[in-house]
């Protein structure tokens, strides 16, 4: 029996969507090389994760083995996939592998941290294969909400695995690559061992849509405005920008893009040849010197982003251009659970402006980029896999994931982010359990989750905070009464009298009481001394503020 194993490791992406990150690995145990499959991100929110820029995948686990990572693939240039190659890049110095257009956008990542674009290798499409340690990988086509996505045909001495990355069956994507059973017929003609597949739209139970049917729906609504019309979706979903584009042109109009992503990633389609016939646009300068009648502007921050075109728009002028009463808008797109809040902010000021607002809840004018329950049925029926790994999800996908390919009569197994399988075998077994975790991007440092700063942050936007100032002279006796300056906080309380005053009082009080071991110890009097304020600051306002002590002791 062989002593060597294909493991399998998801440390971002599984149990969650977004922040993908997956390890396979060949050989002896605890000696496998390696190969990492996407970097990702996830996005924060204001109420868990306030002021932090970036949510990162924690890879200390892949970084202690760095020496055996053999090469790093990125499946497709999603922010969840790519996000983090720039930012974690340099703790791993393994080669980068991906196609022309997902490449282009790592180099850019890469460069903005400083690092050179030239550690990314172009691959071509399936049959183009990469012998990379043990393994020998390719990129496998799959329509998506972004040009060239693919996945992974993964061939190990263990067998044939599949990573699917994310994809739907589109056989008429309009950019990009459509859905071609007979590659995928011919990719499973050698047999699949284990297929790792994306799980989001598990749940959904009818047939995913074509992105080539929202195009007359969309031409339908900008062909009957009368005054300005403004559209937003994902700047990467350069397909639908295009459908925008083109129903603008044919209704008379003159396109405007806005928003700097959404730049970058037409100029990036164009410069790397998967998008050649993108309308004519007009700068935001040329396009105030046309009548509103004539406009069609498409915009970024589709999700409610505060600084993005679409929330400028709503909340007066961005770039000299605005929307006036009997204007529309258009959101061409889905709100990510979470977004909502920020969305209907944006809705909310546009009605104000009388800008009438349609959103996708017709289901007209945005479709998923993700496979739905039948064509996940179809995906297994035409891989035939041994196994179905479930992956890119929440736990309740997964899960679902798991209960459909078991029902098909296939091994199956729920794997979250740190639990690493075993897949030489014809049924996945659990190997190990890896921690796992995330970093924060805070400003221009890396912090970990647990390291408490942001737990401190949330503390104080709930709670408020309190500096106590004490000094104290030669004889451990206080020179002056201590005094607070509070911040977050209500200036009257219960007494009517000002906070700072009654916590300064009760907190002098304390001192005068305290036994003289207490007041000689620096830690006994800060542990005083936020107790006495915390305690007073609850009577008075009904809050236990965060509190930072300062003693000074005069020698």
């Amino acid at each position: 029996m062989s002593s060597e194993r294909l493991i399998y490791l998801p440390l971002g992406g599984s149990g969650e969507v977004g922040m993908n990150c997956y390890v396979y690995g060949y050989g002896p145990e605890n000696n496998e090389r390696l190969i990492v499959v996407d970097l990702g991100v996830t996005f924060p929110d204001m109420d868990t994760t306030p002021g932090v820029d970036l949510i990162l995948p924690e890879i200390s686990w892949l970084e202690a083995r760095r020496d055996r990572i053999d090469g790093i693939f990125i499946t497709h240039g999603h922010e969840d996939h790519i996000g983090a190659l720039g930012h974690l890049w340099a703790r791993l110095k393994a080669p980068v592998y991906a196609r022309a257009f997902t490449a282009h956008l790592g180099r850019m990542k890469l460069e903005e941290q400083g690092h050179s674009g030239e550690v990314i290798k172009t691959r071509g499409a399936w049959p183009e294969q990469r012998q990379t340690g043990p393994f020998n990988v390719g990129f496998l086509p799959v329509s998506h909400s972004i040009p060239e996505s693919s996945g992974l045909v993964i061939d190990t001495p263990a067998g044939r695995v599949v990573h699917t990355g994310d994809f739907k069956l589109d056989r008429s994507p309009g950019v990009g690559e459509p859905y071609d059973p007979a590659l995928w017929a011919e990719v499973a003609r050698p047999g699949i061992h284990a297929l790792v597949c994306d799980s989001t739209n598990v749940q959904s139970l009818h047939e995913g849509r074509s992105e080539s049917s929202v195009g007359p729906e969309i031409e339908r609504l900008v062909s009957s405005a009368k005054g300005a019309v403004a559209a937003t979706t994902f700047a990467s979903n350069v397909a639908r920008v295009k459908t925008l584009a083109e129903a603008g042109t044919r209704a008379g109009r003159s396109v405007v893009l806005l928003g700097r992503a959404m730049r970058r990633m037409i100029t990036a389609a164009i410069e790397t040849g998967v998008l050649t016939d993108f309308p004519q646009v007009v700068s935001p300068e040329d396009a105030q010197q046309i009548p509103r009648e004539n406009l069609m502007l498409l915009t970024t921050g589709s999700q409610g982003e505060r600084r993005a075109a679409t929330a400028q728009l709503s909340r007066g002028k961005f770039l000299g251009l605005q929307l006036k009463e009997g204007d529309l808008f258009l959101f061409s797109s889905k709100t990510i659970p979470g977004n909502e809040s920020s969305v209907l902010r944006i809705i909310n000021n546009f009605s104000e402006m009388g800008v009438d607002v349609v959103d996708d809840s017709s289901g007209l004018y945005h479709v998923s980029g993700h496979a739905n329950r039948p064509d996940l049925l179809a995906v297994h029926e035409v891989l035939d896999p041994k196994m179905v790994i479930p992956m890119h999800g929440e736990h309740r996908m997964l899960r679902a994931h798991a209960v459909l390919a078991e029902n098909g009569g296939r091994a199956a197994i729920i794997a979250p982010n740190g639990k690493m399988l075993d897949l030489t075998g014809d049924v996945p077994q659990v190997a190990d359990y890896v921690e796992t975790g995330r970093d924060y991007l805070d400003g221009d440092v890396r912090i970990g989750a647990l390291d408490g700063i942001v737990r401190d942050r949330i503390r104080m936007a709930l709670n408020g905070h309190v500096l106590v100032n004490v000094v104290l002279d030669e004889d451990d006796e206080l020179l002056g009464d201590p005094w607070c300056e509070t911040m977050g906080l209500a200036g009257t309380g219960r007494s009517n009298a000002p906070v700072v005053d009654v916590l300064e009082h009760d907190l002098g009080q304390a001192i005068a009481r305290a036994g003289q071991k207490t007041v000689a110890d620096d830690a006994a009097m800060e542990d005083l001394a936020k107790k006495t304020v915390r305690r007073s600051a609850q009577e008075e306002i009904g809050k236990k503020p965060e509190v930072t002590v300062i003693i000074s002791r005069l020698s």
